[in-house]
């Protein structure tokens, strides 16, 4: 059996889906309007078909009929011209009406030059900006502490998202990539070499020397026992027990006086030694090209690229986790500098007048830049806004917005007619009777 093709289902758009509950409030305060706009035009109809029917008996009545007459025909000029911005009255073509869905681009256009013209140019920007006192309005909010809190919540929340967002991988390459183009792959030998020699030109590595000196002394202070038959074993068996103990003594007491000795002479032949040898390494690592490889195969055996990879993630993983941490407790000592720093900068913005101007001047000259050099990209968002609008929800739209409003004009619309009517009829009784 045959089966019967059926029609294409259409889709209907229902408009108070397409509308947000305000919009939904205005649609039925428009249609309240509406009835009551329509229900005077009804009013005066019947008002002037009673009169005009009852005018021939009660002659006083002509006045009544005039001025329903004369409010039927404002009712209805203001009902054409409402009806024409929205929409064709009647359905009929006439022409010069729907100009909102006929013309919407075109206002569009216009409503954007408007705004680019009036609203986007430098000089009102700069006035208004200069007049607004930012910086010590800025200056005295933030001075306040649970505003600089809440500015330092916000903006901890903004870089814990960023920090989320980023992705490992990523991070690790890059920093395994600048590890190796900056720390890796130049030559360690010559600034070494150059750095030393200037350590060693001042005299500043004697500091170390002093500090290594006192911590071998501490040391063999603390650690006798550690001489016991470090060179008495190393002797012949045959040799006394007693001369055992005597070189143990000896080896320790030479080392204390050596240690002793070095702390206590700045001039000392093993400082002037060291003093020596850290010359002649700093000239090596720059000039001894066997010096520099040995340098460099010793870097790349450490710092082979399996390894900087798991440097990187562990480098990368460790701030991160350090960052996230401080972001996300508002008593941790970044988030507490964060609010200080805040405060701090606040209280100059509010009471330095200096700064005040150069800030103010800095926003003013961005802002204003910014204008002149985007006006037209701005205000194309709104051209090209209502472009992409459809006309028949376009009309929709400003119909709810204004709409409401233009009911009351026909209203007046009703109410002016009728008074004019009866005006002129009374007038034309005067002048005629």
């Amino acid at each position: 059996m045959a089966r019967t093709p059926t029609a294409p289902t259409r889709t209907v758009r229902t408009p108070f889906a397409l509308l947000s509950p305000a919009d939904q409030a205005r649609k039925r305060g428009l249609r309240r309007m509406k009835a009551i706009a329509l229900s005077a035009l009804v009013f005066l109809a019947i008002v002037f078909t009673v009169s005009f029917v009852f005018e021939e008996r009660l002659p006083a009545l002509a006045y009544v009929r005039a001025a329903a007459e004369g409010g039927m025909v404002g009712a209805l000029a203001d009902w054409f011209a409402v009806t024409a911005l929205f929409r064709h009255p009647f359905g009929l073509p006439i022409p010069h009406t729907a100009i909102i869905p006929t013309r919407k681009d075109e206002i569009g256009r216009t409503l954007g030059e408007f705004v680019e013209t009036n609203f986007l140019s430098g000089p009102v920007v700069r006035t208004k900006l200069e007049a607004a006192a930012i910086a010590a309005r800025l200056g005295a909010w933030l001075a306040q502490p649970e505003h600089a809190q809440r500015v330092a919540a916000e903006g901890s929340t903004m870089a814990a998202g960023v920090l989320r967002a980023l992705d490992d991988a990523d991070v690790q390459d890059l920093i395994t990539d600048l590890a190796r183009d900056h720390l890796i792959a130049p030559e360690w030998g010559p600034p070494a070499g150059a750095w030393l020699t200037r350590v060693v030109d001042a005299d500043a590595h004697r500091g170390a020397v002093d500090l290594a000196v006192d911590s071998i002394a501490s040391w063999l202070a603390a650690n006798r026992p550690a001489f016991e038959g470090l060179v008495s074993r190393r002797l012949p068996g045959w040799v006394p027990k007693i001369a055992h103990r005597f070189v143990d003594d000896t080896v320790y007491s030479e080392a204390v006086k050596f240690v002793d000795a070095v702390q206590a002479d700045p001039q000392h032949p093993a400082r002037l030694a060291l003093d020596a040898y850290l010359g002649r390494l700093a000239d090596r690592l720059q000039h001894d090209p066997a010096m520099i490889a040995q340098l460099e195969n010793a870097k790349s055996a450490v710092f082979d690229s399996p390894r900087v990879r798991e440097l990187a993630t562990r480098a990368w993983q460790a701030v991160k986790a350090g960052l996230l941490g401080a972001l996300a407790d508002p008593d941790s000592g970044l988030r507490r500098r964060m609010t200080d720093a805040l405060v701090d900068a606040g209280e100059r913005l509010r009471t330095d007048d200096a700064l005040q101007r150069r800030v103010d001047g800095w926003i003013t000259d961005a802002a204003v830049f910014g204008v002149e050099r985007y006006r037209h990209d701005i205000a194309s968002i709104i051209t090209d806004t209502i472009e992409r609008w459809d006309a028949a929800e376009t009309t929709e739209k400003i119909e709810l917005m204004v709409g409401r409003d233009l009911q009351y004009i026909r209203l007046n619309g009703t109410v002016i007619g009728a008074l004019a009517g009866l005006a002129i009829y009374t007038v034309a009784q005067l002048l005629l009777g």
